[in-house]
């Protein structure tokens, strides 16, 4: 299917590895004009054709510097994608999270999104362009991740339906995708966030791993690739999806049970 997105333009944030190279890739394969935005750059991200501007997202003043970057670059921004996040190093408990950790955790997985949309609203109001947060299934079952982790996603998620009560009548669409365990080095590197959970249970990786989608309920049995959650915000930057604004979108290989 043709997405009808060439020639548009698009800011994607934490882009280098992950979910975020994964929406680069499948965007520009759509012929839109991207601007990555990472704190570093990896040569897959060089070698698909974005621009990328190096960042720290977690920081006051980043978001929106990244922003004006892009502008410089592309003029204006017909879609923005919030994927930046993580929340590495949460294995505890609520009493195992320091204060800082909460802020860190909420400077990157809530309010990056916030200021990178505060930044670009302009630009996307002249375009009547659209917004996708990348939020997690954590925001609707809290108590199976780490908690600063899973109530900031429960906030971003808030957030993007807010906006798209806001904005939607000025022609500006906010969705969110809300991803269950996808194979990225969160999980799979033996310095991730998987390895830590598998050692905090005595576990080696490898059969952590193997166990995981059906001790989490995915009746798919397997984990998600980060391609079908790339497919899934490339339609909702599309034309197809018109009148799609608000909706949480959850892909999870059927963790989720509740209706």
């Amino acid at each position: 299917m043709d997405m009808r997105l060439t020639g548009k333009t698009a800011v994607v944030t934490g882009a280098s590895r992950g979910l975020g190279l994964a929406i680069v890739r499948a965007l520009t394969g759509e012929g839109m004009r991207v601007v990555a935005v990472a704190r570093t750059v990896s040569a897959e991200l060089k070698d698909t054709g974005a621009t990328v501007v190096t960042a720290d997202l977690s920081t006051a003043g980043g978001p929106a510097e990244a922003i004006e970057r892009a502008l410089t670059d592309i003029t204006e921004i017909d879609l923005l994608v919030n994927n930046v996040g993580g929340g590495d190093g949460m294995t505890g408990g609520f009493l195992d999270v320091p204060e800082d950790l909460w802020d860190r955790t909420y400077d990157l997985n809530l309010l990056s999104a916030v200021r990178a949309t505060r930044a670009a609203l302009p630009s996307l109001l002249r375009r009547g362009g659209g917004i996708v947060n990348i939020s997690s299934i954590g925001a609707r079952l809290p108590h199976q991740g780490p908690i600063a982790y899973t109530t900031a996603k429960a906030a971003l998620t808030a957030f993007g339906k807010a906006l798209a009560e806001e904005f939607g009548p000025q022609g500006v669409r906010v969705n969110t995708v809300s991803p269950g365990a996808v194979r990225t080095a969160l999980w799979e590197s033996p310095t991730g966030y998987g390895a830590a959970v598998a050692a905090a249970h005595g576990l080696e990786l490898e059969p952590f791993l193997a166990g995981l989608p059906a001790g989490s309920g995915m009746t798919t049995g397997r984990f998600i690739e980060p391609e079908e959650v790339a497919s899934l915000v490339t339609w909702l930057a599309s034309p197809h999806a018109g009148s799609v604004n608000g909706a949480d979108y959850v892909i999870d290989g059927g963790a989720i049970k509740t209706v």
